[in-house]
């Protein structure tokens, strides 16, 4: 059922408008830039890390897709986790979340500021980031279709071009008789072997990866604005899981064979890279306009996101009631004006650290997502028990081995979350542990009191 203490969003996104939003969220600098992070890390057996983040995403979707059919809301998994465990525990999640998603926007305009480079090497990187973040502001700022609309094409632009990527790969690997030197799937074992770095470059990238797979939870976020929440929700987080694993998994083994691991980085995507060695006139450029389209398809899906966020957190009273109010248009503009402004972080970061920008973005962002992943995992393990108890309606998924899964995927988050202290990506700890601790205090102050007299009222939350 809808729930009643959303009100002002529109109803009006289409199960094909879902998927790709999802899709446009989760296809951007992940795979574009960061898949060269993750190859520089572990090597051929970056593919052993993404089908794991992969797997771990499958577990994620099939408790979101049930507790979503459930509770269809732009508060979404926030939401569920504030009904379900306890106030504290929706508060922290959605500002977590929304905070994860404000530096993403910043991780994804960083990565246009490179993108740019390709053709204007001498522009500063902060002209690009202010430019393109008003450009996807003001999409933001129309209803809820425009969005969608803009969204749904972009990201047809994007899978077609990984399609065509893999079908050309696979001709030149499979189909051509050129004969091009260090082509081929020996690749996947020079340099030093298929694991040049062991199993702990593979776990390091399984972080890396998942930070890839960041934005198919936005389903959940868009079910709130869905025509018919039970039959497009899990209709497009199924479509999504399965595109995404395809894509990624085929594009890296390609890419692998054909880019020694060894050239792999930042620098500039691989993708553009793959263009260069295989001479294809123009290609690498048409590639870099391709890849710049996924950055701000990307960070147009999480400003929405975040907007939305900061709109629940105001529907609750978490957040100033001026973020829960929307246009008439139905865009909650004030909660718009708010979560922009890791564009502006991004800016000040790029031109402080112009070099190590996006690796630091990337860090700081991923504290937020995995800490919400992990919730939604804690809020199925709540929520199936108290559903069944309550004699709640049969919903039309189901997650398959309860509890057994949702557990393996809570530990398999809160373990990544653990070891990244002892790597390059130890920033992740180093600011969410005080966020979770201001968040914490902020709580205690401002929140406790009025949450335990509306307890005690026995005000609850509609569905």
């Amino acid at each position: 059922m809808e729930n009643k203490m959303e009100k002002g969003l529109k109803r009006e996104l289409k199960t094909k408008q879902l998927t790709m939003i999802a899709m446009g969220c989760a296809i951007g600098t992940g795979l574009f830039l960061g898949s060269g992070l993750a190859i520089s890390t572990a090597g051929p057996g970056v593919l052993i890390s993404y089908a794991v983040g992969a797997f771990i995403v499958l577990l994620l979707m099939g408790c979101l897709a049930e507790m979503t059919v459930a509770h269809p809301s732009s508060g979404s998994f926030g939401l569920i986790a504030e009904k379900y465990i306890h106030p504290m525990a929706g508060y922290l999640v959605r500002y977590s979340y929304w905070i994860a998603n404000v530096l993403a926007v910043g991780v994804e305009v960083s990565a246009i500021a490179v993108y740019m480079k390709y053709w204007f090497p001498t522009v500063p990187g902060i002209v690009w980031i202010l430019l393109f973040g008003a450009v996807l502001i003001y999409v933001n700022a129309t209803s809820v279709n425009t969005f969608a609309t803009f969204e749904y094409w972009f990201s047809m632009i994007k899978i077609s071009a990984i399609i065509g990527f893999i079908l050309l790969g696979a001709y030149v690997l499979f189909g051509s008789t050129s004969g091009a030197a260090k082509i081929g799937p020996e690749n996947f074992t020079n340099d030093g072997g298929f694991l040049p770095f062991g199993f702990k470059g593979v776990w390091i990238a399984i972080f890396i990866s998942l930070f890839s797979f960041l934005g198919t939870e936005l389903i959940a976020v868009t079910a709130g604005e869905a025509k018919d929440p039970d039959v497009a929700v899990p209709k497009a987080l199924k479509a999504t899981v399965f595109r995404l694993s395809t894509f990624y998994v085929l594009t890296l083994a390609i890419m692998l064979m054909i880019v020694p691991w060894k050239n792999a980085g930042i620098d500039k995507s691989p993708f553009v890279k793959v263009m260069e060695i295989l001479n294809i006139p123009g290609a690498s450029g048409i590639m870099n306009f391709i890849i710049l389209t996924a950055a701000l398809s990307a960070m147009n899906s999480q400003l929405y996101a975040s907007t939305r966020m900061v709109f629940s957190l105001s529907q609750s009273k978490f957040a100033p009631a001026v973020f829960g109010r929307v246009n008439k248009r139905g865009v909650p503009s004030s909660a718009l004006a708010i979560s922009a402004m890791g564009i502006i972080v991004a800016a000040v970061v790029s031109a402080l650290f112009p070099e190590t920008s996006y690796a630091f973005m990337m860090g700081i962002s991923m504290f937020g997502a995995i800490f919400t992943w992990f919730m939604v995992f804690i809020s199925h393990l709540f929520f199936r028990k108290m559903w069944e108890k309550s004699g709640g309606r049969k919903l039309p998924v189901r997650m398959i081995g309860f509890p057994y899964l949702t557990i393996i995927g809570a530990v398999l988050l809160v373990s990544l979350m653990i070891t990244t202290w002892f790597t390059p990506f130890k920033i992740l700890l180093q600011f969410g542990i005080p966020w979770l601790v201001f968040l914490t205090v902020v709580y205690f102050f401002f929140h406790k009191k009025r949450v335990e007299a509306a307890a005690q009222q026995d005000i609850v939350i509609e569905d």
